[in-house]
């Protein structure tokens, strides 16, 4: 399928592999899909990104401040406590040794950098995509179909992002308003572009 591609297309997927490693997740999800049309060669998708408030640095901030800030949600919680961890005890006992604050003082430890031959792992090996990124892909190769063009471009991406939002690209893009007003100026986009 990626022959399809066009060159912002294909390098929009090459960033979306760096970007999940930057960001150290363990898949290639929708949002590092939507992180790499935000710095693809196509300036016009990107102007038109733009336009509707959506910038790569943006999306990475908002990434980065989800990863590090927002504590386990309550599924994770109920998870915890279906085998025997109560995420309350754990913060009191912390608290108890530490003092208050503990929790909010403490300091991840940096991973040692890998390098050739020096565990491989996410830092140089392949990055799978996860199941919505890879549908991702296939509504981008539909909609392209769709639309009759020969070959898929960035832009055919993120109408496949637009056709079935994950729940954080609905945080990172707006709700089904602004998504929909997205998708047609991104449809517009494509057919002044052919």
């Amino acid at each position: 399928m990626f022959e399809r591609f066009d060159r912002a297309a294909k390098y929009a997927i090459v960033i979306a592999q760096e970007e999940a490693r930057e960001l150290r997740s363990p898949s290639i999800e929708m949002e590092h899909v939507l992180l790499g049309l935000l710095v693809s060669p196509d300036a016009g998708l990107k102007q038109l990104l733009a336009e509707h408030g959506h910038t790569a640095e943006g999306v990475r901030e908002a990434l980065a401040r989800k990863r590090t800030s927002e504590p386990l949600g309550e599924e994770d919680a109920a998870a915890l406590r279906s085998i025997g961890i109560d995420l309350d005890a754990v913060r009191e006992s912390l608290e108890a040794t530490f003092g208050e604050d503990a929790l909010e003082r403490a300091v991840p430890v940096a991973e040692p950098k890998r390098g050739f031959m020096r565990g491989w792992g996410m830092a140089n090996g392949h990055i799978p995509f996860d199941r919505d990124a890879k549908k991702v892909l296939e509504l981008s190769l539909r909609e392209a179909l769709t639309r009759g063009d020969d070959r898929i471009e960035a832009g055919h991406l993120l109408l496949g992002i637009l056709r079935a939002p994950n729940a954080a690209t609905r945080r990172l893009l707006g709700d089904e308003t602004a998504t929909k007003t997205l998708r047609a100026a991104v449809g517009d986009y494509l057919d002044r572009a052919a």
